[in-house]
């Protein structure tokens, strides 16, 4: 019986963790969800470095995932939100950087 009643009180308490983990986010509008997707898609995570930042649990993941929705209420379209992450991260922040001088490696390299 105490097995029983430690395995239920350990799975209660790992529910709420995992449940703390999910990010949740009201649009006004649909269209506005979807760009939420794309962008966090094509953005790169600055800690994780392999996962974009929509798959990352990384807690500055989760920041610009805020950041990202903030902007997007405030009616900002998806290259100004692309613009603020590169400022503030530069072109690593981008799975497919814009080809100029500084990225031209990346395209054309091994």
């Amino acid at each position: 019986m105490k097995r029983f009643l430690a395995a239920v009180v350990l799975g209660l308490s790992l529910a709420g963790v995992a449940h703390a983990a999910i990010d949740t986010y009201e649009f006004a509008k649909e269209g506005d969800r979807e760009r939420f997707r794309e962008l966090t898609k094509e953005l790169r995570c600055p800690k994780c470095q392999n996962q974009d930042i929509a798959d990352s649990n990384a807690p500055i993941a989760a920041d610009l995932r805020k950041e990202i929705f903030r902007m997007l209420g405030e009616g900002k379209d998806n290259q100004q939100i692309i613009d603020f992450m590169v400022d503030r991260y530069g072109d690593f922040v981008r799975y497919k950087p814009a080809l100029n001088a500084k990225t031209a490696l990346l395209w054309f390299g091994p």
